[in-house]
């Protein structure tokens, strides 16, 4: 096996072969870890956990014994967050409200004329499907199920790739992601929309939420239409679901007793979304599901340590 090569960084320094590697696959790991957990955080923990690993093991050994980086990275970045998802279960089960996932903004912020992208360092290789309400409905599954699913049927990887993550056999993985996905056959949004019909709904959407016109705002809204809202016991949120287009028409306008406030366009999880402010604070992220010309669905999280990255984002387009 050739030796590590090495190239200039922008410091200065030295950066091994290795390390380049692994920074070309740091998004997609991401990617992986966030779609089992649901949050940035614990995504990146568990990255450079299998980083630290990965370079421990090359300097015990040489760096003869792992030859497939690449697969080595995955199947440990999936066996960490896989380890996390468990002991996680309990946490979100005592959870005050429902528990959403941590939003990723995977297009530009846009208010007036800047556009901020979000931070290279925080870029995540984030499959379509991994919207926000997808996200909810993998919450349901077992963690051996969910790991299962979003390693096969998302990120493409073989059974046997699956097994050594979940430490099960192929054949097992192949009945989990089955059940997973007839699970989430029944449950998950669809997401054969047009993303331009997508836009066009959440513009509507916007409009309508800032008008006087609830009749319009009803008129948007899925007759079975549901809002969640995540305050995690930080922010007033309601602590269940709302279901129905009046109700959820009536809370939507209920929000303007807080005060006047701004809805901003961006795209979140892959799917195009709003930015809630009150003056210049931002004070919620709002991931839309469309189908047949109206909303299906509300996600709103209002948690502050979920909004964290969201708003660093922001300060940084502020600052320009």
């Amino acid at each position: 096996m050739s030796r590590p090569q090495y190239v200039n960084d922008h410091d200065g320094g030295v950066v091994t072969g290795l390390d380049a590697e692994f920074q070309a696959m740091r998004p997609r790991l991401l990617g992986v870890a966030y779609g089992l957990l649901g949050s940035l955080d614990e995504a990146e923990d568990v990255v450079q956990d299998a980083w630290l690993r990965l370079r421990s093991s090359r300097a015990s050994d040489g760096g003869d014994e792992i030859r497939d980086v690449t697969g080595w990275l995955v199947v440990t970045v999936s066996r960490l967050a896989l380890d996390v998802l468990r002991s996680a279960r309990h946490r979100r089960e005592e959870y005050v409200g429902p528990w959403l996932p941590e939003p990723i903004l995977t297009g530009p912020i846009l208010a007036g004329p800047v556009l901020a992208q979000p931070d290279p360092a925080e870029r995540v290789t984030l499959d379509e499907s991994l919207s926000m309400a997808m996200l909810v409905v993998l919450e349901s599954l077992s963690p051996a199920e969910r790991t299962a699913f979003v390693l096969h049927d998302v990120f493409g990887l073989t059974f046997t790739e699956v097994g050594e993550a979940v430490g099960r056999s192929p054949a097992a993985c192949r009945q989990l992601a089955a059940r997973a996905r007839a699970h989430v056959a029944s449950r998950a949004p669809r997401f054969d929309v047009d993303p331009s019909e997508h836009r066009r709904v959440v513009h509507a959407f916007a409009r309508a939420c800032l008008g006087d016109d609830m009749d319009a705002l009803v008129a948007l809204l899925d007759p079975d239409v549901v809002l969640r809202s995540d305050g995690g016991g930080r922010v007033r949120a309601g602590r269940r679901p709302v279901f129905g287009a009046a109700k959820v028409a009536r809370l939507l306008f209920g929000i303007r007793r807080f005060g006047r406030f701004e809805l901003v366009p961006v795209v979140v999880n892959g799917w195009p979304g709003l930015l809630r402010y009150h003056g210049d604070r931002l004070v919620s992220v709002l991931g839309l599901t469309v189908a047949d010309g109206r909303v299906t669905a509300v996600d709103m999280v209002l948690n502050p340590e979920k909004l964290a990255r969201v708003t660093r984002a922001d300060e940084t387009r502020r600052s320009r």
